[in-house]
Formats: C-alpha cells, structure tokens, sequence
C-alpha cells in the first residue's frame, strides 16, 4: 500500500486517536498529581476542551467519508434511480456550500485568533489558533471526502449501479 492510499484511508482515524490519546493521557496525570500530590497544570482543564475541537471535527470528516452523517434515508430509498441520483447530488452540493461558509468565518476567527496573540489560558506559549485551525482544516477535508463520494456516485450512476443509500460506519 503506497503512502498516499494509507494517508486516504487513514487521516481522519489518526487524528482523531492521537488527540483523544493526548486528552486522556492529560486528564489521567492530572488528575493523579491533583489526588496524590495537591498540583495540578494550570493548563490541563483547558487543552484537552481544545483538542476536542480537533476530535468533533475531522470526526464530522470522517463521517462524510463513510457516508455515516444526517441524511434522509427513507425518503431517497423510494425514490426512482434518476430521482436518488439527483438526491445525492444535491446532498453533495448542500455539503461543499456549507463547508464553504464554515471555512470562510471559521478563518475570519483563526485570523482573529493569530493578530491578537490569542494564548491558551493556563499556558505562556501555546497558541489558540493552532486548535482553532481544526475547523478550516477539517471542513477543507470534508469538501476533498464529498468530492470523492461525487465522483464515484456519478460513476455509479453512468453504470446504473445502486448508491450507497443506508450509512455504513464500518466502511465499504
């Protein structure tokens, strides 16, 4: 497997499992220095709410990917083929114009974020635009993970083979 088909298959996965490690592995020491020895990180209540945001959003990614978010189901199920096709696309295009209003006022507040120094409270040096970086970022994927499913619907379509209409969150 070459490297860009494991980095297609897997960044959403391994974003999300190292900030859930780094939330766990913080809350767990920290928790035990403030139970055992009376201290505690001043920034430890609050890193962890940030690298949430990294969590819940390639999260919403990775359920684009695998078809898994808020859809209407039933309804497209009885549709007729070319009626389900157009269904699909338009949940296509309702997604990339969400992402595109999303990404715009979500930069607006990571350019905020980075012209006013904006700290992490509890921290000298760690910046709150790098965690708020998660929402552009993640809603650029969600465009690329919407695409891919457009290709490959309209592939789908041009060999009358049926969509994917049910969510599957264990993948194809």
């Amino acid at each position: 497997m070459n490297a860009l088909k494991w980095l297609d298959e897997n960044t959403e996965k391994t974003v999300i499992l190292i900030c859930y490690l780094a939330m766990t592995g913080i809350i767990f020491v920290e928790v035990i220095r403030r139970f055992a020895f009376g201290q505690q990180a001043p920034w430890s209540s609050t890193i962890p709410i940030y690298l949430f945001l990294w969590v819940t959003w390639i999260g919403c990614a990775y359920t684009a990917k695998q078809r898994s978010h808020l859809r209407f189901e039933e309804v497209r199920a009885r549709l007729p083929y070319t009626g389900q096709f157009l269904a699909v696309m338009l949940d296509h295009l309702i997604w990339i114009g969400f992402s595109i209003v999303v990404i715009y006022f979500a930069a607006e507040q990571v350019q905020l974020s980075y012209d006013n120094f904006a700290i992490v409270q509890g921290t000298d040096d760690v910046m709150q635009w790098w965690f708020y970086m998660a929402t552009p970022v993640a809603f650029v994927l969600i465009i690329y993970r919407v695409l891919q499913n457009l290709v490959e619907d309209v592939q789908r379509y041009r060999r009358r083979e049926p969509f994917h209409i049910k969510a599957d969150m264990a993948g194809d």
